[in-house]
């Protein structure tokens, strides 16, 4: 920890701290961030081509970050987290209007299940009465 405090005094860490290898990532951390914050809306709101897009130019700016010399690891770091939440958004975007993700949210919201429920999973009157007479029948014996 003391080399650490002897370099942040140094005029190495000035030049970094002044430099757009510092702030540039610091400034770019709003993509991520916001693309984190995203993950609690709804899929229905999500752009699938703004998403795909998104995850494109962090996978190049990642490989320009590890590319470029001396490496930025603040930028690595940043696009490939965002790259994770633009994948994970692309993920729920396709599931929600290709794979059957709004019918089954419709379907969960008309039985009155918690919208993260399939229908398959949510407990019917049907199985709820089925689970009654089975417990019934165990008690009769």
């Amino acid at each position: 920890m003391a080399s650490f405090a002897h370099w942040l005094r140094s005029p190495a860490a000035r030049e970094y701290f002044f430099s757009t290898h510092f702030w540039g990532p610091v400034a770019n951390w709003g993509l991520p961030l916001a693309a984190i914050a995203d993950l609690n809306k709804g899929e229905e709101v999500i752009s699938g081509t703004m998403t795909g897009a998104l995850a494109a130019y962090s996978m190049v700016f990642m490989r320009f970050a590890w590319a470029v010399q001396p490496r930025n690891y603040l930028l690595f770091a940043c696009h490939a987290t965002n790259t994770t939440a633009q994948l994970t958004q692309g993920y729920r975007f396709v599931d929600y209007w290709y794979r059957g993700g709004k019918e089954r949210k419709e379907k969960a919201i008309l039985i009155g299940a918690p919208a993260s429920e399939t229908p398959s999973t949510a407990p019917g009157k049907v199985t709820e009465a089925i689970k009654a007479a089975q417990a019934e029948g165990r008690a009769a014996k």
